[in-house]
């Protein structure tokens, strides 16, 4: 059956779900469709960047040849500026895995395989009025009033996870951690699928995130954010894809296209890095798989 990277594609067992997590560029979505075209099955996007229907080009979402090759479910499918969370993709994720094609969930967002495998508390909606107190806040501030036990928990890099652990406090009085505490069992816990995390020397990954963003340029990036400049909102999760506010400073004149396409792939390189923590810290039990071997 052929293999990618270290992986024996033989060694999928075809009547289980896969699961494939791994860096921004390190080629998940190309496995997953060998693994389907392979085996059969849908590819089922676990990427909170591709589900919005705005961005095709600048956030690498499967293109038609790809789309042709394999079923794809999940992508492009939300409006831009409509609330979305893991809990959102946790239930549309739920009828995929009862019946039907085996689904081949792919995807950069640990957050979400984390909820699907481990499970997902069930936490009140937020608030419009506290979102946007929310919004308003620095990082910086928004960090100082978590508790201890939630800032433990969570990438403090990451101002869409800060912040909606700060909601969550201001919204429930209870910290995230506590609401995590009380979570209810996965839907699929690994042990029950395939799961399959990519790793690649960071040089090679580098290269590839430099030569993929200058793809998106070569591709329509720019056409895009075109597009959207008048609805452009960086409060907004979708606008806060790596790329689109680097090339929207660009369209507005206020950076250089080579040094908004640099900075861009430093904010990739840096996102990156934090995947890869994530995945020793949370998938170290996978099957791992170098593609940069491939």
């Amino acid at each position: 059956m052929g293999a990618l990277g270290s992986l024996d594609l033989s060694s999928v067992d075809p009547q289980r779900p896969v699961l494939i997590a791994g860096p921004t560029a390190s080629g998940k979505s190309g496995l997953a469709l060998a693994i389907a075209q392979a085996q059969g099955g849908v590819i089922v996007n676990a990427d909170a960047s591709q589900i919005y229907d705005c961005w095709q080009v600048v956030t690498a979402r499967p293109d038609a040849a790809d789309l042709a090759r394999a079923p794809h479910l999940l992508y492009g499918h939300v409006a831009y500026d409509t609330p979305y969370s893991a809990g959102h993709w946790l239930r549309e994720v739920a009828p995929l895995l009862s019946g039907g094609a085996r689904p081949i969930i792919v995807g950069g967002t640990g957050l979400y395989f984390t909820a699907l495998t481990k499970g997902l508390a069930e936490i009140p909606a937020t608030p419009d009025a506290v979102r946007a107190s929310g919004d308003a806040i620095p990082l910086a501030g928004l960090l100082a009033e978590l508790d201890p036990e939630t800032t433990a928990r969570i990438d403090t890099n990451n101002r869409a996870r800060v912040q909606r652990a700060w909601e969550v406090l201001h919204a429930t009085g209870r910290g995230l951690a506590a609401w995590q505490d009380d979570t209810p069992p996965p839907l699929l816990p690994e042990g029950a699928a395939t799961c399959i995390a990519l790793s690649s020397p960071p040089d090679w990954l580098n290269a590839r995130i430099a030569q993929r963003f200058d793809m998106m340029l070569a591709g329509g990036a720019l056409d895009e954010i075109a597009q959207m400049r008048d609805r452009y909102d960086p409060a907004l999760p979708s606008c806060r894809a790596i790329g689109v506010p680097e090339l929207m400073a660009h369209a507005a004149g206020e950076m250089t296209l080579d040094a908004a396409r640099d900075a861009a792939v430093i904010a990739t390189r840096q996102y990156a890095k934090r995947q890869r923590t994530w995945q020793r810290s949370k998938m170290a039990h996978w099957q791992w798989v170098d593609p940069s071997l491939g």
